[in-house]
């Protein structure tokens, strides 16, 4: 994986509600709105979460149920191994990547042989150094998500990785908060880890719309992951601040244009602007009649439409030959009728 185009990351994350056929219509949904890649999360709960875990003010927001710990809810989220299989060979049969997150050693150890390409982490992961520690040994790329972090804690982390002899990684700017305000997105922070840190960075976007997204599109992020649901009112603790299949498919459109807008960055005339650069650029005419011998001067010459004749961009070389015929009021010159050097 090359990243020729930004990689679409459709992050259906726990948004199937612990549901098998929710799940597999998420993979059909994101592989309906182009998307690259759709992503879930792996985990066990007990190993994740203890019974003292809050859950976050959004979770509960978002939540019928008001008084439901951090463990109990993810319980409710899990997908068995047998699930994982089945949605990797939907993903394969709908053509589109599959991806999930592991939280764990043995959620990682089942992706794995579920065959993931890449492994994404999450940013609350970037401090737990065993499971870094045990990603990093499946010698697979990895995407790591930064939200809340220092550029500190991120190099620590890669340090990590990078220790395991792991250095195919790519890091994902991310701000951890649903749905994310704009004021506090900080874009260029992808562009000062990537001037720091010299890695790929992509973006991990939890704002509403896809305004910001676009954004990141054209400072240069390697891939753009954003939550989708198939419907904001269904229940579930992420649902709210997901976008609608319609919604992934405009996100997906949106990045492809501006990746064909970004270019090669090398300054020359688009093949479509051709045709008009003779219907408005401008050639050198007479603006008054000029007799056959007479040496031409500025306030004879004018810069009119079209550009068919002596280019505009020649006006000075002009000033000081000889006609070698009269030209009319109003005529466009030609070379052929004027000497060919001031001495003549």
């Amino acid at each position: 994986m090359n990243f020729s185009q930004v990689l679409v990351i459709a992050e259906a994350g726990v948004n199937h509600n612990g549901d098998l056929e929710i799940a597999k219509r998420l993979v059909a949904a994101a592989a309906e709105a182009g998307a690259d890649a759709v992503k879930f999360q792996t985990f066990r709960a007990d190993e994740v979460a203890s019974p003292q875990a809050d859950r976050a003010e959004y979770q509960v927001r978002n939540s019928r149920v008001q008084s439901q710990s951090q463990l109990d809810m993810l319980r409710g989220l899990e997908l068995d191994r047998a699930a994982h299989f089945e949605i990797a060979e939907y993903a394969k049969l709908k053509r589109i990547l599959f991806l999930s997150s592991p939280f764990d050693g043995p959620s990682a150890d089942l992706l794995d042989e579920v065959g993931v390409p890449l492994f994404k982490l999450g940013s609350g992961e970037i401090t737990n150094i065993p499971l870094l520690r045990h990603v990093a040994r499946k010698r697979k790329r990895i995407i790591l998500s930064t939200g809340m972090a220092t550029l500190g804690e991120v190099a620590h982390a890669l340090r990590i990785l990078q220790m395991e002899g792991n250095d195919d990684i790519v890091l994902m700017h991310c701000v951890t908060q649903y749905p994310a305000p704009a004021a506090e997105v900080n874009l260029r922070a992808m562009q000062a880890m990537a001037a720091t840190l010299h890695l790929p960075v992509g973006y991990s976007d939890h704002t509403e719309g896809n305004e910001i997204a676009f954004a990141a599109t054209a400072l240069g992020a390697c891939c753009i992951e954003k939550h989708f649901t198939l419907s904001r009112t269904m229940e579930g603790c992420d649902q709210a601040a997901s976008q609608e299949p319609r919604e992934l498919k405009a996100l997906v459109r949106g990045i492809r244009n501006i990746e064909l807008a970004l270019g090669d960055g090398i300054k020359r005339p688009a093949p479509c602007e051709m045709p008009n650069r003779l219907l408005v650029r401008r050639s050198v005419f007479a603006v008054e009649e000029i007799p056959l011998g007479r040496v031409l001067t500025a306030a004879m010459l004018a810069c009119k439409r079209p550009g068919t004749g002596i280019p505009a961009e020649r006006f000075d070389e002009l000033v000081g030959r000889r006609t070698g015929r009269s030209f009319r009021a109003g005529e466009m010159l030609d070379w052929d009728a004027l000497s060919e050097d001031l001495s003549d």
